[in-house]
């Protein structure tokens, strides 16, 4: 096959992806951005170039809260959840014997069978004044009455957590597997201690799947509506809920746009910075 032959090929491999990403990302995303850039007169649809939107978010102090909310919620959730999947896919990975691991990964997978809607609900029965929780520690005599967890920030990071932690220890214990015993055996061979050996060896060889877990944590978080509205309670709105109210209560098109572009523009700061990283990592 020719030259000309093969680049046609490859094309015509390519091009289904191509029109997908075309059609389905590109072209909504440019009818968002120029969403953005339009003003509304009333009920009406003015098209044009308009940076009021963008000045709106820096003014209304609730559209700044809410990024703010979205923020400090997603950042809480990425730290947790990593702090809680190292160990998890560390235990899986060298103190679970490798028959019993598939049944490991399948049992940590298990929250991912369940609705996420059905799921978000049964926290907030557990979370509720008497739900679990608060009667559990009301007999134990740990509190006198019922605690507010439920329509909490607590609660919303609690839901998070659940759900990402097991999404966490799949891409942690990827790359735990992966590594070599005679890593370890060197370092202990070299003198270092146990404590030495993962903090100098084990820890920076699986950093690249402790990112790549952390930025899948951070983009569906910060996206999510369905975990704040259910956990959260309207107490405290993130980005998604307040586009969500510009949209179905004030048909404000434009400034949902607005919200969103910003919301897009956080999360390819925070992608950029991962792959900045782990392409640094590399070097």
């Amino acid at each position: 096959m020719t030259a000309t032959g093969q680049r046609a090929q490859g094309w015509g491999f390519v091009a289904p992806a191509l029109l997908w990403t075309f059609a389905f990302f590109i072209v909504p995303f440019i009818v968002m951005g120029a969403m953005s850039l339009a003003t509304l007169d009333g009920r009406t649809l003015i098209w044009g170039l308009s940076f009021q939107n963008y000045a709106e978010l820096a003014e209304k102090r609730f559209l700044w809260r809410a990024i703010v909310v979205s923020l400090e919620i997603t950042l809480t959730v990425t730290v947790v959840s990593v702090v809680l999947a190292y160990p998890l896919a560390w235990i899986i990975a060298f103190n679970v014997p490798k028959r019993w691991q598939r049944l490991a990964l399948l049992l940590a997978i298990l929250p991912f069978w369940t609705s996420y809607v059905v799921r978000s609900y049964a926290w907030l029965l557990v979370l509720a004044r008497d739900g679990v929780v608060n009667q559990t520690m009301l007999n134990l005599g740990l509190i006198a009455e019922p605690l507010t967890l439920a329509n909490t920030r607590f609660a919303t990071v609690t839901g998070f957590v659940h759900f990402f932690v097991m999404l966490l220890t799949l891409t942690i214990y990827a790359n735990l597997v992966q590594l070599s015993p005679n890593y370890r055996r060197a370092a202990q061979d070299l003198g270092a201690s146990a404590f030495q050996t993962f903090r100098h060896v084990i820890l920076p060889l699986t950093l690249p799947g402790i990112v790549t877990g952390a930025f899948l944590t951070f983009v569906l978080c910060i996206g999510d509506y369905v975990t704040p509205q259910i956990l959260g309670g309207n107490t405290e709105l993130t980005v998604p809920q307040v586009i969500m109210v510009q949209l179905g209560r004030r048909a404000d098109f434009p400034l949902a746009a607005a919200l969103a572009i910003v919301l897009m523009g956080i999360v390819t700061v925070a992608y950029l910075a991962a792959a900045r990283w782990l392409r640094l990592d590399r070097i």
